[in-house]
């Protein structure tokens, strides 16, 4: 169930996403994020989702490889945080999932009555834009909110310029 959005709502501001992971775009999405919430006196949240599929061995090394992704997980938000502040002055929220990327963000997002926003970037190379501007881009949005996609061919003055 979609949950309404509180951001009119006394005591609420209003949030935008940003998807952290390993591609190289991902800095471009964190980049325009930045500059945008504090354009608008809002907060940002950056979330990392760690896929499970990894984890499909026997016990004992499920759980090391878990600590594996988590630890990845966490020094990524933390580079992440500090490109935040470097480009926005802005302290994030951090947030750590575990799922598939597109249900553990949908999931987030209906959590988080705040989130108004998310924040992707296009892949630069290749025709397939990534797996999560691909669910964006079908006939039944993944996503109950709306969702804007930073070209990866963007510079850094081309995102300050648009901020």
């Amino acid at each position: 169930m979609v949950s309404k959005r509180q951001v009119r709502v006394e005591g609420h501001r209003r949030k935008f996403l940003a998807v952290v992971d390993a591609t190289p775009e991902c800095e471009k999405a964190i980049h325009y994020t930045a500059r945008r919430v504090k354009a608008i006196d809002a907060d940002l949240v950056l979330v990392y989702v760690i896929e499970p599929d990894d984890f499909q061995h026997w016990l004992s090394v499920e759980d090391v490889m878990r600590a594996e992704a988590r630890a990845d997980a966490e020094t990524a938000l933390t580079r992440a945080s500090e490109l935040a502040q470097q480009y926005g002055g802005i302290t994030p929220e951090l947030v750590i999932r575990e799922g598939k990327p597109v249900q553990a963000i949908s999931e987030l997002i209906n959590e988080d009555a705040d989130i108004a926003l998310m924040v992707l970037a296009a892949a630069e190379e290749g025709d397939n834009p990534g797996p999560l501007v691909s669910a964006v881009g079908g006939s039944k949005s993944a996503f109950p909110i709306p969702v804007t996609v930073v070209p990866a061919t963007l510079t850094d003055e081309d995102i300050d310029d648009l901020v």
